[in-house]
Parts: structure tokens; sequence; C-alpha cells
């Protein structure tokens, strides 16, 4: 038995995280939950799995906390609780699935407790990748993939020596957008941002992949996950979606990992590691999908892709910066502040002004994030 914390439990990864334990609870049990705002959802949650612990960081404390007290679990209220329960001496794997920069001091507390984590929050590799693994290797923890190009990464590499390794191939569905000009992306709305033609996700990741950003956040997050140099990281855009990446090795052979679009799969290896445990998820028909295509993706209409990569490129503090910049842009469109493009431009400005930082320490990293985002904002400010 696995005893598990989710933090993150009410979003997308979270809850598909839960049916897979609701399948499993023979294998998995549920010791913590968190959410940001979702009150009614994780009480609900919380009555099912039963956890010993709850934390909402930002939302109706009082009444979870009169929801479940007849429960006998304990509610927590605020972010730093969210350090707390990753940090629980019964916890065994951390699920980070948490969005954008709030994951990344939970998850380095509980490596330093020694907890395993199953990482669906991207950007703590994105922002200090360096310090994260490090720390990963001195606690002996293992960071397992749970998006679902890392985990197809992950899976070719079983067995294999990392240096046969000659370069990896991150798909990408190309988003809802693909194919389209700068012109035609000149007036975009949110509501066709966020209906990504395969996945079903939460808006932030959605709007990510639609401007192909997510693509270029793998590729940072799989430089320090794999231990590779930006020059083995390609990207190539695969709008099915059922390849979901590929690992080339020295002597010109090829593994790939495909399946049906269904991030249960990702997270149940992530659980389940190193076994491979039985499931009820839909299968692939080869019938059903006589082909499958790959193209290039266009960096000079998908714009964030290309400062992503610039980012990767560059190392130090500018993938932070870029994280940042695109946390605020990214919110700003969702909120009718700014356009689909200006995005781009919002991140681009803002990784031209901040200061760069070769080796940063984890302080540096938090005082850069909090720069870039009051610079993208007064950005912002001046477009409204």
């Amino acid at each position: 038995m696995k005893n598990i914390a989710i933090l993150g439990s009410t979003g997308s990864i979270g809850r598909q995280t839960l049916e897979v334990i609701d399948q499993h609870k023979d294998k998995f049990s549920v010791v913590a939950l968190s959410a940001r705002s979702n009150a009614e959802l994780l009480v609900d949650q919380a009555r099912h799995f039963r956890p010993q612990y709850v934390v909402i960081t930002n939302g109706n404390y009082s009444y979870v906390k009169q929801a479940l007290q007849p429960l006998g679990i304990e509610v927590l209220e605020g972010a730093d609780n969210l350090l707390t329960i990753a940090s629980l001496p019964q916890v065994d794997i951390v699920v980070t699935a948490l969005v954008g920069f709030s994951g990344l001091l939970p998850t380095i507390e509980a490596i330093k407790h020694n907890k395993n984590i199953a990482l669906a929050n991207k950007e703590t590799l994105v922002v200090a990748g360096e310090i994260v693994t490090s720390l990963a290797k001195e606690h002996n923890v293992k960071i397992l993939p749970v998006d679902s190009e890392h985990s197809a990464i992950f899976q070719c590499l079983m067995g294999e020596d990392p240096s046969w390794v000659e370069k990896i191939y991150l798909t990408a569905s190309g988003g809802p957008f693909r194919g389209m000009t700068r012109e035609q992306l000149k007036n975009i709305k949110k509501e066709q941002a966020l209906n990504h033609p395969n996945w079903s996700m939460g808006s932030k990741i959605t709007i990510d992949s639609a401007t192909l950003m997510n693509k270029g956040l793998e590729a940072i997050e799989a430089r320090w996950l794999f231990d590779l140099r930006p020059g083995q990281i390609d990207i190539i855009v695969h709008p099915q979606s059922i390849i979901h990446s590929l690992v080339q090795f020295i002597d010109g052979s090829i593994k790939a990992q495909m399946g049906l679009p269904d991030m249960r799969l990702p997270i149940q290896l992530a659980l389940s590691y190193p076994e491979r445990i039985p499931s009820s998820f839909q299968r692939f028909d080869f019938a059903s999908y006589p082909s499958l295509t790959f193209e290039k993706p266009d960096t000079d209409v998908f714009r964030c892709l290309d400062l992503a990569l610039e980012a990767l490129n560059t190392g130090g503090n500018l993938p932070c910066v870029l994280n940042a910049a695109n946390e605020v842009a990214v919110q700003a469109f969702l909120d009718g502040k700014i356009g689909f493009l200006d995005i781009a431009e919002v991140v681009e400005d803002t990784m031209n002004k901040i200061e760069f930082i070769s080796h940063p320490s984890l302080e540096q990293y938090l005082e850069c994030d909090r720069r870039a985002r009051e610079y993208s904002q007064s950005i912002i400010a001046k477009k409204s």
C-alpha cells in the first residue's frame, strides 16, 4: 500500500489521479488533499477518500472545516500548509498537480523529506531544474513524470543506458490553431483557445498548448528530467496525439510510446512504478488510425515556442523569467485584458528586461519570479 498526498486534487490532474486511486484501493491510500479555492469539490473528495489532512489555500476554510469535522479530518488553511502535507512522515508519494510556480516550494519540501514525486507541475523544473534535480539526487528521490510526453520518454528509456541517447522528440498536437497565420490569430477569443482538439485540461495549460508555450516548457523540463543538453531535444507536431514522444539512440534506432490521449495512464504508471498494474482504460485500435502524420512547428507564427527554446538554450534564470511572464500574460488573456498574440509580446519584453543570472540561488529564483511578474503586469496595464 502506497500512501499518497495530492497537491491540487480538484484540478484536472488531481481529479484523474483520484480516479486511478479509486480503481486500485488495494494499492493506494489517500493521506492528504489540497485545493486552491474549490471548497465544494474538495469536501466531496475528502468524504469519499477519507484523508487524514485537507488543505484549502485560498477558499472557504470555515465551510470545509465544518463539513469535514464529523469525519475527524484535520483541515488546514493557507499555502504554507502545502509544505506541511508534502512532508508528512506517512506519505510515500507526493503528486504535485498544482498550477504554475506554486508547485516549486512544496515539491522542494517533499524532496527534502525523502518523498518520491509524481510530477505534473512542469514549472517546478522550468523555474529551478538545476536545484530540484540536484536535491533529488542528494536525497535519493525519484521524480516520476506525469506529463504524457515525459512519461513516454521515461518509458522509452526503461532498461536503456542514458549515454546511448542521441536525441529525444517531444510530440505536440499543434493545438487548435495549427496552420493558421499571425493575421488569423489577431482576433482569437478565449473560448476558441480553450477548445483543444485532443486533450481535456485546465485553462492555463490549454492556453499554453494553443500558443505552443507548453511544448517549450516541456522541452526545458525534459532537459533536467533526463539530464540532456538543449541540442538533444527536438519538437515535432503530431496532430493525432497517439505517439506521445520518441527517443532516438546513437545507433539510429527510435523508440516511441503510443496510446490514446488519456492522462490516467501516465498518472497510474507514476504511482505504481516500478510495477505496471492492470487498467480498464480504453485500448488503442490501429484500424481507427490508418494515418499518423508529423510536421515541423511554425515558430514564426507561434513565437512563444521560440522564446521558450531561447530560454532553454540560454539557461540561468531566463526560464524562470519566461515562466513568470507567461503565467501573468495567460491570466491577462483569460481575463480579456490582452489579445492572443500579446502573450508572446509580454513574455519577450519581460525576458529582455530582467537581469540575467547564470547560476541563481533559490532566493534569486524567487526574486526573479517576483520582478518578472511585476514587470509583466506593468506592460499589461499599459495595453489595457
